[in-house]
């Protein structure tokens, strides 16, 4: 009976996760230390799926040319690689399509080599949702791959090589020339598409500007609490999970402030050091959202010990992408994580700061005062009278205005309302004099 059951014992399906070796250079020209980009490379790799079964570095001036690491590092790789029955081996810092063979060949097949970038963009493959997000990944994907193209179709080369008559003429395009024409043709269907896509965003993004509606924006390193705190703000249920890129395509919810005042919270899609560059550029039409914006909140994991190198990450991106002019309010999150004198220690760097826990609702109310502090420093006070007729316009008082008082009359709705500097010039033409009307 027993021999019976094993002979059908199921057979696992789950997927085996690949062993991985890391490996880093310290080259004194980053605030992280090796060690914590390190750190957080062995995240990367397990969100994507890896086992990381060892970590190596080494101290250089400058990388070499054809290995980024030295000559007796490479044999030290190659030796782990064997002992440990490795499957890939990662670069924290981009190689070079060069270095990248050079090592494929030294290592040996099956191992791979890849680097950061390919396991970020890789990452960014597998949590892309939206059609939008899918295509802008898969362009940055073929830009980092368009100068790694090799030629793999060497079987092909003899038949343009023998000479012979008619060999003078050549055999038309090698097979790598065909690919790369491909993909710089794939690059550009990309590209088009996703400029049709960005008009579209466009349009609806002036639809919100024309509407007078506040426009804030989430935006913070990578696992800082974004999504979750768009949830307990608005109410919604965006996915949210405690893991690297979670959220890639920009998410918006509307809310009503207390004093009435109608906005729009956008989550946007987290950020990392040594973000690829081919993914900012790709990712540009997603990230004006954050440049449309009236007020950022810079999300920050309190707890997070790096906080301070990854406020610097997000800040420089910001600066790359011409949003650092828009105005500011940093949200320490997860302070709960936090004791007094950790928070105390955060609060002194940042004495402007908000803390939050989005997780456990403690904070928001705070949140939500400072939001309305902001959104209302540019408000007019006015007295209007809007006509019965312009109901539009009498939905857009109610929504997008303060109202302090309030009062209907035969010619309409008489309002004394703090408005923006945009409500306050569509209501211009309705302006009166309160006391002149009694």
């Amino acid at each position: 009976m027993s021999r019976s059951a094993d002979r059908f014992k199921p057979i696992s399906t789950a997927p085996v996760p690949e062993r991985a070796i890391l490996v880093g250079v310290d080259l004194g020209r980053s605030d992280w230390s090796c060690e914590e980009s390190l750190a957080e490379l062995a995240r990367l790799a397990q969100t994507d799926g890896a086992e990381v079964v060892l970590t190596m570095s080494q101290r250089l001036d400058a990388p070499v040319p054809k290995t980024f690491i030295g000559k007796g590092k490479v044999e030290e790789l190659v030796s782990y690689v064997r002992n440990m029955d490795a499957d890939v081996v990662i670069f924290d810092e981009e190689l070079t399509p060069s270095q990248q063979s050079n090592l494929e060949r030294i290592v040996g097949e099956p191992v791979k080599i890849i680097d950061r970038t390919a396991l970020t963009l890789d990452i960014f493959g597998v949590h892309a949702r939206t059609r939008e997000g899918r295509l802008q990944v898969q362009l940055a994907q073929l830009q980092y791959v368009l100068p790694r193209l090799r030629g793999m179709w060497s079987h092909l080369v003899g038949e343009q090589t023998r000479g012979g008559i008619g060999s003078r003429f050549g055999q038309g395009e090698s097979q790598l020339e065909v690919d790369r024409r491909l993909v710089r043709d794939k690059i550009s269907n990309l590209r088009r598409e996703l400029q049709r896509l960005e008009v579209r965003r466009g349009v609806q993004s002036k639809a919100r500007w024309d509407s007078g509606v506040y426009r804030v924006a989430l935006v913070g390193y990578t696992n800082a609490g974004k999504s979750t705190l768009l949830n307990r703000l608005t109410g919604s249920e965006v996915y949210a999970k405690d893991e690297l890129f979670a959220t890639l395509d920009p998410t918006t919810r509307s809310m009503v402030l207390d004093e009435g005042r109608k906005i729009t919270v956008t989550d946007t899609v987290g950020f990392i050091q040594k973000l690829p560059t081919t993914l900012v550029e790709a990712f540009k039409s997603t990230l004006a959202e954050v440049r449309a914006a009236d007020l950022v909140l810079l999300v920050v994991d309190a707890s997070d010990p790096h906080c301070e190198q990854e406020i610097a990450a997000v800040r420089g991106i910001l600066s790359e992408i011409g949003a650092d002019q828009i105005r500011q309010v940093m949200v320490l999150n997860k302070c709960d994580l936090l004791d007094e004198d950790q928070m105390a220690k955060r609060l002194s760097a940042h004495p402007d700061a908000v803390q939050v826990s989005a997780m456990e609702g403690t904070g928001v109310a705070g949140l939500l005062y400072a939001i309305s502090s902001v959104a209302s420093e540019g408000d007019v006070s006015m007295t209007v009278l809007v006509p019965y007729e312009k109901g539009l316009l009498l939905k857009m008082v109610h929504e997008r205005c303060q109202v302090m008082r309030e009062r209907y009359v035969q010619g309409g709705l008489l309002a004394t309302v703090k408005a923006s500097a945009r409500m306050s010039a569509t209501l211009a033409p309705y302006e009166v004099d309160e006391e002149a009307l009694a």
